[in-house]
């Protein structure tokens, strides 16, 4: 599945006014059978069920207005193209806080930024769809910014420099969302081949018991049989973990 693409075509401050002003109704014609918020959802339901077989670049216009029993032309009333629609998904998928990032004033930074990445962590496997679309330009909804404002709020009683903070966080997320992928990939590989993780292993088996004995390859028989033995969530907090033991070699040594 490679990265949605979209951005540079879209109307920039048409995204901008839908994501902060909103707009109940279209701005002319007849009174309107749908709200904005009821198209985003819709949009998200649609992209959910799509994003481990088809993918997100199958989301469409069209079968959005399907599930909501709409004719297609009836949402270019609403939202003029799929890359402004994006832009109002990714922010609507983050909108409600998640109740186990629990995060407040007396929470220490490694604290604060495990929660943060635990938090997108879920994020992107609850859409897996999420990843794949391209935020190298992104557009701050209010949702977005309430939570960056929040996190930088709290990481600043470090007394770190804003701009190392806004690194270790544009870091930390590039991390979260390389090893989502890589899961990801893993669950859409089995939706799309029917084919478990367990079982393409266990085909590979015989021949790799084969040149093993060959000697051809002495540290890999050696190792120990378990080696390989981790989910893609220990894999996630086991990085997790050394990137922050990173991070403190300038956390604990800044003055508050």
């Amino acid at each position: 599945m490679m990265t949605t693409e979209h951005g540079d075509d879209r109307d920039l401050g048409l995204s901008l006014r839908l994501l902060w002003t909103g707009r109940t109704r279209p701005p002319r014609g007849r009174p309107p059978a749908l709200t904005l918020d009821q198209i985003v959802e819709a949009a998200v339901e649609v992209a959910d069920e799509l994003a481990l077989t088809e993918g997100i670049e199958a989301l469409s216009m069209r079968r959005v207005a399907n599930r909501l029993g709409v004719g297609t032309m009836t949402l270019y009333r609403y939202v003029p193209a799929k890359s402004e629609l994006l832009d109002l998904m990714l922010d609507r998928v983050i909108e409600a806080p998640d109740p186990t990032c629990d995060i407040d004033d007396e929470t220490g930074w490694r604290e604060i930024l495990t929660e943060e990445a635990r938090c997108y962590w879920r994020l992107c496997v609850n859409h897996p769809w999420y990843p794949y679309v391209d935020q190298s330009r992104p557009i701050l909804g209010p949702n977005a910014l309430r939570g960056l404002d929040r996190v930088l709020g709290l990481l600043r009683r470090t007394g770190a420099p804003d701009r190392t903070l806004m690194m270790m966080l544009a870091v930390q997320h590039d991390y979260t969302n390389g090893v989502a992928r890589s899961h990801i990939n893993e669950l859409r590989a089995e939706a799309r081949t029917g084919v478990s993780n367990e079982e393409f292993w266990a085909q590979q088996a015989p021949t790799l018991e084969t040149v093993l004995r060959s000697g051809d390859f002495p540290t890999m028989l050696s190792m120990d049989e378990k080696t390989f033995d981790f989910t893609y969530e220990q894999l996630f907090e086991f990085g997790l973990n050394r990137l922050h033991d990173g991070f403190s070699s300038i956390l604990d040594a800044t003055p508050r």
